[in-house]
């Protein structure tokens, strides 16, 4: 049999593996992650971190170093390229009241990637190791011998599972003989990073994440860290730009500034393609191994963190015992629609209408809330159910009720250790929140591993009502109202934040077989009923 101390190996140490690997480190899963270059990537690529990846980085607790090395926007703007006037925006501030992380950040993938690597290592100083490639790997029942170059020679490992994080062009995929479908786009992208100053010598006052939107030539504007990011599209007939053609393309829009430093260039294909099945026995597909995506509205990358995040708590509930293996079955089945359907038709949605060849993608011009909720992917809504509503677009003003399949919002509770946010009780369990009058006497199942009791109420559960370390404070009944649930309510949310159920208080069933559908194993104490509260 597999011993407790293999590792769950990751293939690829892009954003989406090392995420993937924080993950499992945060839920004590021993994790190995394999890149065959020699170095973390010094390419000049993805730029724009959103807020959903940021929650999942504060989990994983690796949030502080990236946004101290990023810039924080809170305004996406969309405008247009010849007039300069702008023809919608997205403020971010709309999320003040719905997450810790009410903006998105601006950094470069080679900035980013060595942060996250850091993170890792901080924990585990030999989980990351670089100039190691697969070469080929043996399915068992319950492992994976995976064979590996290493700069020592070839090596084999054994796995409990193994993560393909390996990228478009995915070694892992193709040794499976998995299918991709797709097409690959006419257009390429150019892109050119440059140090220029824009803000005191030659002020422009443009949102730090603004779309130009043009029939001729779109171009999207990025203020990273450290420089200025511009990116174009390239005509399918057109000949491959020099530095020279890319630098006087950013003078055309910025006009003639002194004192310009090229820092770096890329030029490359855009696909949008999607693997045919994103699992093969203990092995699965993530990020760009599973799905391509057009890199509009930084879709792509921040869409692989959401696998990285349904699939992490999946593996730890599996081998810790607190599931039977079927809770891996609803990985693919939850994030496919997301990505095929969702961010990949979006993002081509985004990138017609940046070329004026459509009025207006979804999700944008759609109400101040709801735009601010779909771009920066909090509006994800997964099939928890299996029923196929799912959703990647919010509309209105003002928040929407929660439905079962949301990302919970992150609202601020007090326990008796003072202020704590919803996210917080699941970062390493289910929570059931019972919508509860503390007053009463509520009587809640015993905890079991994996699964955690609370009573929220805006009545303080008294002293003598042995609930005091169990219960949290919500004022007014902010949670309770944002919810849009009646009293005696129980509200089950994953470790992923997203909502599993939602039942009356005094349904006669057990939480985890109709909450969470035969995820874990173990009988739970029956759900009580909660005496004098109703």
């Amino acid at each position: 049999m597999t011993g407790q101390s293999d590792p769950v190996v990751v293939i690829g140490a892009g954003p989406v593996g090392l995420i993937a690997a924080l993950g499992l480190q945060h839920y004590g899963i021993p994790v190995q992650v394999f890149e065959q270059d020699a170095q973390l990537s010094s390419d000049t690529k993805a730029g724009t971190i959103l807020t959903r990846t940021l929650e999942v980085l504060d989990r994983y607790s690796a949030v502080g170093p990236v946004v101290a090395h990023a810039v924080r926007i809170d305004e996406i703007g969309e405008l247009d390229r010849a007039t300069g006037a702008s023809r919608a925006q997205v403020l971010t501030a709309e999320l003040v009241d719905e997450t810790a992380y009410p903006f998105v950040v601006n950094i470069p993938q080679h900035e980013l990637e060595p942060l996250l690597g850091e993170s890792l290592c901080a924990v585990d100083p030999d989980a990351l190791h670089l100039s190691h490639r697969l070469t080929g790997f043996t399915q068992h029942d319950d492992h994976v011998e995976v064979c590996l170059e290493t700069p020592n020679g070839p090596t084999r490992i054994r796995a409990r599972y193994l993560l393909a994080c390996d990228g478009g062009r995915s070694t892992v995929r193709d040794q499976l003989g998995i299918d991709v479908s797709g097409h690959t786009l006419e257009e390429r992208y150019m892109l050119i990073d440059l140090v220029c100053d824009l803000d005191i010598a030659n002020p422009r006052d443009y949102p730090y994440l603004a779309y130009f939107g043009d029939p001729v030539e779109w171009m999207i504007l990025v203020r990273q860290p450290h420089c200025w990011r511009f990116l174009f599209p390239l005509g399918p007939d057109a000949p491959e730009p020099s530095e020279l053609d890319l630098l006087a393309k950013a003078r055309r829009f910025i006009g003639e500034v002194s004192g310009i430093d090229v820092l770096g260039t890329n030029i490359y294909t855009v696909h949008h393609r999607v693997a045919q099945r994103w699992r093969d026995g203990r092995v699965f597909l993530l990020g760009d191994a599973a799905h391509l995506i057009t890199p509009m509205w930084a879709l792509g990358l921040n869409t692989g963190v959401l696998d990285a995040s349904n699939l992490a708590w999946r593996l730890a509930w599996v081998l810790r015992g607190w599931a039977d293996p079927v809770l891996l079955t609803e990985y693919e089945r939850e994030q496919a629609p997301v990505a095929i359907r969702g961010s990949g038709e979006m993002a081509e949605a985004a990138r017609a209408a940046m070329g004026r060849r459509a009025a207006g993608p979804a999700g944008m011009g759609e109400g101040r809330w709801g735009n601010a909720y779909t771009r920066t992917l909090l509006g994800v809504r997964l099939d928890v159910e299996g029923s196929g509503d799912w959703s990647m677009v919010r509309t209105g003003d003002t928040p929407a009720p929660v439905r079962v399949g949301d990302r919970a919002p992150d609202l601020p509770l007090f326990g008796a250790k003072g202020r704590t946010h919803l996210h917080r009780l699941v970062a390493d369990s289910f929570a059931a929140l019972h919508f509860v009058d503390a007053r009463h006497g509520p009587w809640l199942p015993q905890d079991q591993p994996g699964l955690v009791h609370y009573v929220i109420s805006r009545w303080d559960a008294p002293h003598n009502s042995g609930l005091r370390h169990r219960a949290l404070f919500d004022p007014g009944e902010r949670v309770r109202r944002r919810f849009a649930v009646p009293g005696d309510t129980v509200v089950l949310v994953r470790p992923d934040a997203h909502v599993a159920a939602i039942l009356p208080e005094d349904a006669e069933v057990d939480v985890a077989g109709a909450c969470y559908r035969e995820i874990v194993r173990r009988p739970v104490v029956q759900h009580v009923n909660s005496g004098s509260a109703r």
